[in-house]
């Protein structure tokens, strides 16, 4: 956790994966600093998912630049295990067209478990949408549908900043004390 004044913010946790689709090794947060990355996580069964989180993530990943925004489809099953695995998502990507990287969220192996990315983020479920600056800190941490209009100026504003550390403002996550965040989400 790093301190901005009496303010605090926290650096995004790495991705935690048992592995990768659409990218031919694995991504990392820490090398994908100075993009603003979005972190966009699904299960394919998921009818909020399907039916507007993963358009989202495919429309944001077609129309922003990818040298300074970085879209990562994050596949984190917290139900129907079985039923959900890898082969389950090759194919609900290849029938969905899903052109962006997808990483496929690590559990520890119990039924019914909870992913370890989600877990280390505290998700509440899914569609949650993370951004990241481009110093890695977290600025938007919401579960459930976010407003085209809201995503993209606040990917717009997170362009715009420097990278630099003085330069950032505080993380926004569930448990952060910021007077940005209210019950509909947090500005950035």
């Amino acid at each position: 956790m790093a301190e901005t004044g009496n303010t605090r913010a926290i650096v995004a946790p790495e991705l935690q994966t048992s592995g990768w689709l659409n990218t031919p090794q694995p991504l990392t947060l820490a090398a994908l600093k100075g993009k603003v990355v979005v972190l966009h996580t699904f299960q394919i069964f998921c009818p909020g998912c399907v039916q507007v989180g993963i358009p989202q993530a495919q429309r944001i990943y077609q129309e922003f630049d990818p040298n300074r925004v970085a879209v990562i489809g994050l596949h984190t099953v917290f139900e129907h295990h079985p039923v959900m695995g890898p082969d389950a998502l090759e194919v609900f990507v290849h029938e969905y067209r899903l052109r962006f990287p997808i990483g496929i969220d690590k559990y520890d192996g119990q039924p019914q478990g909870v992913p370890l990315t989600m877990r280390a983020y505290q998700m509440q479920g899914t569609p949650t949408l993370i951004l990241i600056d481009k110093n890695g800190y977290i600025r938007l941490h919401k579960f459930g549908h976010v407003s085209d209009l809201t995503v993209g100026f606040s990917i717009g504003a997170l362009l715009s900043e420097e990278t630099d550390e003085s330069a950032r403002v505080p993380e926004v996550g569930s448990n952060a004390e910021n007077a940005a965040c209210n019950a509909d989400g947090c500005s950035v």
